[in-house]
């Protein structure tokens, strides 16, 4: 009985450290590997959209496109742009793609990748609206914009010097419907989404003037964290630009330059 425990107990680690060592081996092989959490808002074509129960656009395609060249899964997490950087405080996302323009104000908070896009933004109102013909001409007059974008940030931090009246929309959908039906006298939005969305739809709408400012989109991770992903998505990017992929993407939505 004792040579049998004995030898029991000797078989009984050998099973222990092979189940060892066969769990780390799937480790190894990606048994644990991390899927990261993308925050995204989908009312922002062409950048983020749903078809049916399909995400497309060019951040869709694009962070798509990196996790693959670079070997990292991820999940989308679909959001009004407005919680985006919150959920990102609360850990309830790793990584944002969702046409986020670059700012000083945002990278107190988060560190962006290198540009991705160069945007912009501009004035637009209803088709027939003869009066205004610039941002100077929207004195006395309510604007819409959609909340925690650099448009809302712009039309409020120049409110009292344009004499103007903001009013905030969750999406560029309603805003479009403000302005459209004649509630609110102008809009200001990203011009490559507005000038899409013109394109795609008779939405009543036009663009006036210059663009106000040079706004790049970025990546964004919270700051400090996930660094190591920041490093692949901007070493993915690279390579998606020598390949070709980037500019595949870009001309799938807005044709070519």
């Amino acid at each position: 009985m004792k040579k049998f425990g004995i030898f029991s107990l000797i078989l009984l680690f050998t099973l222990v450290i092979a189940a060892c060592g066969n769990n780390n081996a799937a480790g190894n092989k990606g048994g644990t590997e991390k899927v990261y959490k993308v925050g995204v808002d989908t009312t922002y074509p062409p950048f983020e959209f749903k078809v049916g129960d399909e995400y497309k656009g060019i951040d869709i395609d694009l962070i798509n496109a990196i996790a693959k060249n670079q070997k990292f899964k991820i999940q989308l997490v679909p959001m009004d742009f407005g919680g985006i950087i919150p959920a990102m405080q609360a850990n309830q996302l790793d990584v944002a793609i969702a046409g986020m323009s670059i700012t000083d104000e945002r990278k107190k908070i988060v560190d962006f990748s290198q540009p991705y896009f160069d945007a912009g933004l501009t004035v637009v109102v209803k088709k027939d609206n003869t009066t205004i013909k610039s941002v100077n001409d929207l004195k006395g007059k309510k604007v819409a914009v959609k909340k925690g974008t650099t448009g809302a940030k712009y039309a409020t931090d120049n409110a009292a010097k344009l004499g103007i009246n903001v009013v905030q929309f969750n999406d560029s959908p309603a805003m479009f419907q403000e302005v459209a039906n004649g509630n609110a006298d102008a809009l200001i939005e990203d011009y490559p989404v507005i000038s899409y969305a013109i394109a795609q739809k008779d939405l009543g709408l036009k663009i006036v003037g210059d663009r106000l400012n040079g706004d790049k989109y970025g990546i964004a991770v919270l700051k400090g964290q996930n660094q190591d992903l920041l490093k692949k998505i901007d070493k993915g990017l690279d390579e998606l630009k020598k390949d070709g992929t980037y500019d595949k993407i870009i001309q799938t939505y807005l044709g070519k330059k």
